[in-house]
């Protein structure tokens, strides 16, 4: 792998360049994403691989400067809440915890979002946009703002926009804007045993 601060990403064997081009920027212009740039992305989420094809992904979306938009940004960590003023839209991305044609327990709901997670993702940096996810936030204050229903588990929230310019942020983010490495597959496969 190369270094970080080349901002070149190397794998050890060769994949699909968009899922190297993939990385998570904090830094953000401000300025709006359309509704159809934003329904694309949602496009490309719902088109997932899931358990029983049951789709247990749910989002709800807030623009930047809505009403609901403070109901949303409220819930952020203190350094989340930094950079993602400058975000466009931010995305709360839910699980149903039951499956819906019997409503019994879906064990990889949270799995299943994850691919829908990455599917968005991966559209946006086609696109040339910034989608951020993020774990700092108040998950039970996210549940209660919006009356999220038991069955539903709130996983991330998304930062989605434009791209920025890194010297906007402060300086403490500025040194963590760079696509960053990976374990090598040695690290993170094993055949036939756990040695890990």
């Amino acid at each position: 792998m190369s270094s970080a601060k080349e901002n070149i990403r190397q794998s050890e064997v060769a994949i699909t360049p968009l899922i190297l081009k993939r990385w998570s920027p904090r830094a953000l212009s401000g300025e709006k994403l359309s509704d159809e740039e934003l329904l694309t992305l949602f496009e490309a989420a719902k088109w997932a691989p899931s358990a029983y094809n049951g789709q247990p992904w749910r989002f709800i979306y807030v623009k930047n400067g809505m009403p609901a938009w403070d109901k949303l940004f409220s819930t952020l960590a203190a350094g989340n809440k930094i950079w993602t003023r400058k975000a466009a839209v931010l995305v709360l991305v839910l699980s149903r915890n039951l499956f819906e044609y019997n409503d019994q327990p879906n064990p990889t709901a949270s799995f299943d979002c994850g691919a829908a997670w990455q599917n968005l993702a991966l559209e946006a940096t086609s696109r040339g946009l910034v989608a951020h996810a993020m774990s700092g936030f108040d998950y039970d204050a996210a549940r209660a703002n919006f009356n999220i229903p038991d069955i539903y588990k709130p996983e991330v929230i998304i930062a989605l926009g434009r791209p920025g310019r890194k010297e906007d942020l402060p300086e403490n983010l500025r040194a963590l804007e760079f696509p960053s490495d990976r374990k090598k597959l040695s690290e993170i496969i094993s055949e036939g045993e756990f040695k890990f």
